[in-house]
């Protein structure tokens, strides 16, 4: 590697860091690269990709580190890095065009575009030389390169007619009603590409679908239907047991490379646990199954051990890679084990985690997983299953401790708005569900961390603060995933001692979606993705579907049907139908892929449901009352707290009236606009709360309820 240094060391972004020593002459995007494009009228070679990929690191040993490769890309291209994660509005213009000319795309991402901006050709990873049927990077940039010069108005045509392609695609649609049959699709589709044998939908390489797994259990809700639960149960199930979840430290990987969640991409992302804390904490409420809450406690616990900075914020990733190699940080052999531990604990340890001679990796390594439950794996070692399991604690930590020994993973330790909005939101509702205080601590560290950092003069939000610097302006998952956050971290305060003044987060919630509403609303009611004053890019996109993260447009839909029960505000409900509707054309013709907009419209729909407690936060009595109401799934509720001797006029439309019945904390109930009376009792919590019932809404297009619509 070259000591001397490119563009890209002025940059705060680990990913760009890595970069600043590869004699390719980048650019960060921005006015300098753009302009020389125009100038020298040479394509841009335009590379994005994320610090913890490891197909990124490849690349950049084989290509970007490869002085006749980058002589090549310097002399006839400008090159230009971006990390993803930083700019989300380039990464799903670009990725678009990508899935447009391949079927499919990824990271490291490699696109090339006229000076005007309009990608031509795109791919993801390419090798040094041509194999296993991909072409060589340096055979792909003579060939570009002579095409730009012998053949640019074929070039150009085929730009253009996929940049109009690309406008086509976020072009707006006539807003319409989303018909209850959309559900049942929805269900029926996932339902067709369940994989029965081990989770999930679809085949291999296999992500964890977190907002699919909501859109079942809220199904199931409104209809019990156990087909509709075992898809749940057996899809998390097996993401628990199988290798894409870390057994020693807790959380989840970004993916499964395979059908059985066996081995996965190592890097370990915050969105993804975020997502999937709260999706095993739901599970958990519609199930009971105490396996659920401990995984959710095991990945918020991870979170915050080894993703909470010393200021709050929460961090971005792991890498997939130490040493240079992916996973060596993560996988054992069986002698590492026995030498670890006394021999009849070392054969407990191996059996129950997988640990075998072979290994399922390489080199005769094993990635831990559990395809046997505890009760077989004591059976076959002739041994109770409480004692395996109390040796089995006490190994896994040892094993655990004798791993952090060594060399660690890198830590992308920038702070992105949105990402540590999802997070807020997840340790919210593990504090609210499993009643740990450290949990809300946690979130209203990082919560106030982001409002006090990340906010700009004007009242708007940054993106990403990292090394003291906060720059790019807040895209629409910014503002939509901290409000929804912000609006978790209120509901979750009643319990806590700690959550005095909690209420200036539902506030600061409701500035964001104001700001939301003014800067990213379009005409026909969706959210785009940039706001009208954000840097012109080739064209604004308006996304309504899943991918790795949930639809920002949907959540903010549900940002503001919360906020609306919160502060009586009817009009916030109507603008969030319309958010949804405004994609109504394409969620019918992919209903699966829209799963977090429907579980919004459901809830925009839904006749409300306000749980309000009134009661000294903190307050033994109070924190029992919240605790029984929390084991009940309830996954449209509004949850308040009233404080005693509250001035009415501080006090919101949901708690207003709301006090301790003779000085006794007490929980109010109020459902479908009607209002039972003050319960005192814990012991009358869940009865009460299992009484409400949720939306009927259709289970086919035939079915007569595909005729109700609410009032």
């Amino acid at each position: 590697m070259r000591e001397t240094q490119n563009r890209l060391a002025a940059e705060t972004s680990p990913y760009l860091l890595q970069h600043a020593r590869n004699p390719v002459d980048w650019y960060p995007w921005g006015p300098e690269a753009l302009e020389r494009a125009r100038r020298e009228d040479k394509p841009i070679l335009l590379s994005i990709g994320y610090a913890a990929c490891h197909w990124c690191h490849v690349m950049e040993r084989e290509c970007f580190e490869n002085p006749d490769i980058a002589a090549l890309m310097n002399a006839h291209f400008v090159c230009v890095k971006v990390d993803r994660e930083e700019r989300p509005d380039l990464d799903d213009i670009y990725m678009s065009a990508t899935v447009a000319l391949n079927g499919g795309g990824g990271w490291p991402m490699t696109v090339f575009l006229t000076p005007a901006q309009q990608p031509f050709f795109a791919g993801t990873y390419f090798p040094p030389e041509s194999r296993h049927g991909l072409i060589g990077f340096p055979l792909l940039l003579t060939r570009l390169r002579d095409a730009w010069r012998d053949d640019r108005e074929k070039l150009l045509r085929r730009a253009s007619e996929l940049t109009g392609y690309l406008r086509g695609q976020v072009a707006p649609q006539e807003p319409q009603r989303i018909g209850d049959q959309v559900f049942a699709a929805a269900v029926a589709e996932l339902s067709e590409e369940f994989d029965h044998e081990f989770g999930g939908f679809g085949a291999a390489p296999k992500f964890p679908p977190c907002a699919a797994l909501s859109l079942l259990l809220r199904a199931h809700r409104r209809r019990p239907d156990p087909q509709l639960l075992h898809m749940v149960q057996v899809t998390l199930d097996g993401m628990k047991n199988g290798g894409i979840y870390d057994h020693l430290a807790g959380g989840f990987a970004r993916y499964s490379t395979d059908e059985r969640w066996l081995i996965p991409h190592f890097e370990k992302m915050l969105y993804d646990n975020a997502q999937l804390a709260s999706v095993y904490l739901e599970a958990f409420q519609a199930t009971g199954s105490g396996e659920y809450a401990r995984v959710a406690r095991e990945t918020l616990d991870f979170v915050l051990r080894e993703l909470q900075s010393p200021e709050g914020g929460y961090h971005s990733s792991l890498d997939a890679d130490s040493e240079g190699e992916e996973g060596k940080f993560a996988v054992f052999t069986p002698d590492q084990i026995h030498r670890a531990l006394e021999p009849r604990i070392a054969q407990l340890f191996c059996s129950y985690y997988d640990v075998t001679p072979m290994g399922n990796w390489e080199n005769g390594q094993s990635v831990l997983n559990t395809p046997r439950s505890l009760e077989q794996v004591a059976a076959s070692v002739g041994m109770p299953a409480d004692d395996a399991r109390a040796l089995l604690e006490l190994a896994r930590k040892h094993i655990h401790q004798l791993r952090q020994e060594r060399a660690q993973p890198a830590l992308d330790d920038k702070v992105l708005t949105s990402w540590n909005g999802l997070m807020i939101g997840a340790m919210a509702e593990g504090a609210r569900i499993l009643g740990h205080d450290r949990y809300f601590i946690s979130a209203a560290r990082a919560a106030r961390h982001v409002l006090s950092t990340l906010r700009r003069p004007d009242g708007g939000l940054y993106r990403v603060a990292r090394a003291g610097k906060v720059q790019l302006d807040g895209v629409l998952e910014d503002y939509a995933f901290l409000a929804d956050g912000l609006i978790s971290l209120y509901e979750a305060s009643g319990q806590f001692e700690h959550s005095r003044d909690a209420v200036e987060f539902l506030y600061a919630a409701r500035v964001l979606v104001e700001r939301l509403t003014l800067d990213f609303g379009g005409e026909d009611g969706a959210f785009h993705a940039t706001a009208r004053q954000h840097e012109q890019l080739l064209l604004r996109r308006r996304d309504g579907h899943d991918g790795a993260l949930p639809s920002a447009n949907a959540v903010a839909a549900r940002a503001l049907t919360r906020l609306g029960q919160h502060f009586g505000r009817s009009d916030w409900t109507e603008l969030a139908v319309g958010a949804l509707e405004a994609h109504a054309a394409t969620i019918e013709r992919a209903p699966r892929a829209f799963a977090t907009s429907l579980n919004a419209l459901e809830r925009a729909r839904e006749r409300p449901t306000e749980i309000v407690t009134a009661g000294k936060p903190g307050d033994t009595r109070l924190r029992v009352l919240l605790a029984r109401a929390a084991s009940v799934y309830l996954p449209h509720a509004a949850w308040a707290n009233a404080e005693p001797d509250q001035p009415e006029a501080d006090q919101l439309p949901m708690t207003r009236g709301k006090a301790p019945v003779n000085g006794s904390p007490a929980l109010y109930l109020c459902s479908n606009f009607a209002c039972q009376s003050p319960i005192v009792d814990a012991d009358d919590v869940v009865p009460a709360l299992q009484s409400i019932r949720p939306l009927e809404l259709a289970t086919s297009a035939t079915d007569p309820a595909a005729q109700v619509r609410p009032d």
